[in-house]
């Protein structure tokens, strides 16, 4: 191919100006190809990975309102005082509640039924203080963070507490998943 340019009065290297007239189309092409390129690795590498889910927990979903006034839930108006709720059609197995928060307006909420093996009989467990303990295992969780105290070393894995939204609005707490 040849580059026939007309500058009047330009003193240039019409060489050099013509080599890159012709090299930016294919550049343009290459850098189309790697841009979609790192697209294409940045879309499968965002994946939908499903290894931390409990097997043994389904997550239901469900709302229910605490209403602070009542004796039943008075409880909670202290911090670090769990309570556990175990109406039908909350959790799997009803929840556990506790105002958690320094400033006195956090509220955490986890399912009452063990998360390291499947519901039965025995899996519903049972308020200790600030824990919360399995009746089937003895494991022992913390109501504060859900995590497990006493995870044995033994390689196989455990879960902590299914975690629930809770959040308060004058005095009523609404717990929901």
């Amino acid at each position: 191919m040849t580059c026939t340019v007309f500058l009047r009065g330009f003193n240039a290297k019409i060489g050099i100006f013509c080599s890159t007239l012709f090299l930016q189309p294919f550049e343009i092409h290459a850098m189309r190809r790697f841009y979609g390129f790192v697209l294409l690795i940045f879309l499968f590498s965002c994946s939908s990975d499903s290894t931390n889910r409990n097997p043994f927990l389904q997550e239901v979903g469900f709302r229910f309102d605490l209403n602070l006034n009542l004796p039943l839930y008075s409880g909670l108006n202290n911090i670090g005082n769990p309570v556990y709720v175990g109406n039908n059609g909350v959790g799997t197995r009803g929840a556990f509640v506790m105002k958690a928060g320094l400033s006195g307006t956090q509220f955490v909420a986890f399912e009452a039924s063990c998360p390291n093996h499947a519901p039965n009989s025995c899996s519903t467990m049972n308020i200790e203080g600030q824990t919360v303990v399995c009746d089937c295992e003895g494991y022992t969780y913390s109501l504060f963070t859900g995590q497990q105290l006493d995870r044995p070393n033994d390689g196989n894995r455990y879960y902590d507490l299914l975690f629930y939204r809770a959040t308060q609005s004058g005095s009523t707490v609404t717990i929901s998943n």
